[in-house]
């Protein structure tokens, strides 16, 4: 029971969370985490845990970014949490030139 709870959870945070992301961060991080601006980041396939402290951070201010502090200010932590199971759960691969 408790396993299928947790699937059940997991899917409705990667649904919400690819939700959110198409509200709040696919404009500079791309629809599937892949960077759109030069200076942002791609989110895809990084780790949930450094994810969730890192929009944390930027929320309370520990960490600055103009635009990242004022898009964190407003998410709950149940947003964090849908968003980072989203963009860890993308799969990402790499090829050597």
């Amino acid at each position: 029971l408790l396993a299928c709870i947790a699937i059940h959870s997991f899917a409705d945070d990667l649904s919400s969370g690819q939700k959110k992301s198409e509200a709040a961060c696919a404009l500079c991080h791309g629809p599937i985490g892949m960077a759109t601006l030069q200076n942002a980041p791609n989110l895809a396939g990084q780790q949930a845990i450094y994810l969730q402290e890192q929009l944390k951070n930027y929320r309370s201010g520990k960490r600055q970014n103009e635009v990242m502090n004022l898009i964190a200010k407003n998410l709950t932590d149940a947003e964090i949490t849908q968003l980072s199971v989203w963009y860890s759960a993308i799969k990402v691969t790499t090829e050597a030139p």
